[in-house]
């Protein structure tokens, strides 16, 4: 069904609420829910509202954190999320990134001891909506097998980057599976399979019935391997927090605080280039990708995230498309 995205970033904001987080972070978690959503990312969208109430009633998600800075340099920084709302930790984090880089070039921010923190790409546009470039990565459970092994270590390991173009920026938010495991839920909810080549059953074996994914399959095999243990590396052992298998579990124990790392990087691209020319050939950059010809039998060729833009068209036209399962619950006095 569709629903827009006022009435959707409410529902999800009285859960959160309800649940015992304050009016203002339950705003700033929905409002990076609902950008998922309206990107048409649904696996980081409102769907996982349910979890977020259950962890933060069952005291996984510290309501009430006493978040704090250090300053460990003028372009470095540790910022101690108090496994507080990961998408608060995380946007304030990413402004202290942005503060570093505009006064000194580069602004490295570590977040440290957070909960999950919702679609990355939320924070690098934060940045590239304020003149910077941005990359952002973080760690997450194990749920997927190391190239050729049997048995999970790492986690997706997400990375986004986002850089300011004419008028727009480019935007580009990735796991390094072939499928996040958000994608994996949202076909459980939606009652239907999934391709064969994203995820492994118990036996190692390949499935293509949700319920039955027991690990994900790294992207490109030995490639999205290697980004998932590079991205492990500089946000959980560089930060001195659990890495590898060793990362907990998002959905086990939901009374304890995940600790997770996420690091952000800003770069002032005035210090490089002129700032108006970097932009012009950003936006020349997307025209010349969009205007490539296509192969056989495709269409047209997208630069990267121009998909997402063209479903946020759609959806800030006709309303936000949200599975009947997933309203139910905003709507439910649950």
């Amino acid at each position: 069904m569709r629903v827009q995205e006022a009435v959707l970033h409410d529902l999800a904001r009285r859960k959160l609420v309800a649940a015992g987080l304050s009016e203002e972070h339950a705003g700033v978690v929905a409002d990076v829910l609902v950008f998922a959503d309206a990107y048409g990312v649904h696996s980081h969208g409102v769907m996982r509202t349910e979890y977020y109430a259950g962890r933060i009633a069952q005291g996984g998600i510290n309501a009430s954190p006493q978040f704090s800075l250090e300053q460990t340099g003028p372009c470095t920084a540790t910022f101690h999320g108090d496994n507080g709302a990961g998408h608060v930790a995380a946007g304030l984090a990413m402004d202290e990134a942005v503060r570093m880089a505009r006064e000194n070039g580069v602004g490295v921010v570590g977040v440290s001891r957070m909960s999950h923190s919702g679609a990355l790409s939320y924070f690098t546009r934060r940045a590239a909506e304020q003149d910077m470039v941005a990359v952002s990565v973080c760690q997450s459970d194990p749920m997927v097998v190391p190239y050729g092994g049997a048995e999970p270590y790492y986690g997706t390991n997400p990375l986004a980057f986002a850089a300011p173009g004419e008028g727009d920026v480019l935007s580009f938010d990735m796991a390094t599976t072939v499928k996040a495991w958000g994608q994996i839920l949202q076909a459980r909810t939606e009652h239907r399979d999934i391709p064969e080549g994203w995820a492994v059953a118990e036996d190692g074996g390949p499935t293509t019935d949700p319920h039955e994914v027991a690990a994900l399959l790294p992207s490109a095999g030995a490639k999205g391997y290697g980004l998932a243990m590079m991205i492990d590396v500089v946000s959980g052992v560089l930060l001195g927090l659990p890495f590898g298998k060793r990362v907990s579990s998002m959905y086990e124990d939901l009374q304890a605080g995940r600790d997770l790392g996420q690091l952000h990087v800003v770069v002032d691209p005035s210090r490089f280039t002129d700032l108006e020319t970097f932009k012009k050939n950003i936006g020349v950059t997307m025209r010349d990708l969009a205007g490539a010809q296509p192969a056989p039998g495709v269409d047209r060729v997208l630069y990267p995230g121009q998909d997402r833009k063209l479903v946020h068209e759609e959806y800030r036209r006709d309303g936000i498309e949200i599975a009947d399962d997933v309203y139910d619950y905003l709507v439910s006095d649950a």
